[in-house]
This record gives structure tokens, sequence and C-alpha cells, in this order.
């Protein structure tokens, strides 16, 4: 029955995961905690370790999770599903290409999905640092350490853009949060 539901659940998060791995967090903490598979704090966790291990997000947290809930099978049929759909249009696409891509109510479609996507992204993050500074409202508990990582972070990137005129790299804001997090908790 596990296998079912790992299939089933990931398959309805590549299903409806437009936008990428942020836009798909949100389906993916509802999926997760509508099974009981993870806590929401260990899920948070799993999304930072997902961030910085090579690979997309959707596939590394469907991996971890089909794992821990039914081994190595679990893992391979997670990782199927959440893949598939995704694989499945790829391939539909390709081949209707031209055809579609010339469509304007195919172009308008795009054109009104990035606001959406770029709201559910923005949600998500906010949601994110929210819950790490604060907590819930039911559990409300400031964090001290998370506030200053988070002031620290905005405030490299800013200085950074602002001195070499250009965005600071994912990869170096991932090592220096790193960085910060050992150097706070030592």
């Amino acid at each position: 029955m596990i296998y079912i539901d790992l299939f089933l659940g990931f398959l309805k998060v590549g299903c409806f995961a437009f936008g990428g791995a942020y836009g798909a967090i949100p389906l993916i903490r509802d999926v997760v905690l509508s099974y009981g598979w993870l806590s929401d704090e260990k899920l948070t966790y799993m999304i930072a370790v997902s961030e910085s291990t090579p690979g997309p997000i959707m596939v590394n947290l469907a991996t971890y999770i089909g794992s821990s809930q039914a081994g190595f099978f679990g893992a391979f049929i997670a990782t199927l599903a959440v893949v598939l759909p995704s694989f499945m249009i790829i391939l539909l696409i390709t081949v209707l290409l031209k055809t579609v891509l010339k469509n304007q109510y195919a172009q308008a479609v795009l054109r009104g999905l990035k606001p959406c996507i770029i709201g559910i992204v923005l949600a998500t993050g906010i949601y994110m640092v929210l819950m790490n500074c604060f907590g819930t409202i039911c559990a409300a508990k400031v964090d001290l350490q998370a506030i200053l990582i988070t002031i620290l972070l905005f405030a490299s990137m800013a200085g950074y853009k602002q001195i070499v005129k250009n965005k600071l790299s994912p990869i170096m804001l991932i090592i220096l949060s790193a960085l910060i997090s050992m150097k706070a908790g030592a």
C-alpha cells in the first residue's frame, strides 16, 4: 500500500508542479504532511538539504522521502512518479512542438502562468523565512540565530550586487549560509 501511496502522491506533485522545484514545494509539503511521512520541521530541513545537493529538488525530495518510507524500491517509485509527467509532456511537446508554440492560445496560457509561478515561489520563500525565524502561530518562537543568518545573507547579496555589479551566485549563497550557520552554531 505504501508503494501505491508514494506513486500517487508524487505523481500528483509531478503533474501539477508548474514553475520548477520552488513552485513544487507547497505541493510536496501538502502531500508529505497529508500522508504523515515527515513532520513539517523535518521536511523543511530536507528542502534545505535538497537545495544544496546536486540534482533537481523535486527528485531529491522524492528519492529521500521514498527511501525513508519504503527503502530502495520506495525511492525508485517516488522518483519515477515525480519525473514521469515531465517525461511524458516532453515527449508530447517534441512531437507537437512546432504547432503548439505557434498557437496564440498556448502562448496566452504560458504568459498567464508566469505571474502565478512567481507568486507561488515568493509565498513559499516568505513562508520558509517566517517559519524558521518566528515559528508557527500556535508555537511562536523567535530564533535569533535564524534571523541573524537571514539578515546577513540579504546584506551579503545586496552588498555584493552593489560592489561587483552582478548577482551573487546561488552556490556562493549556499556556501556562505553554511559557513555562517557553522560559525553561529560553534
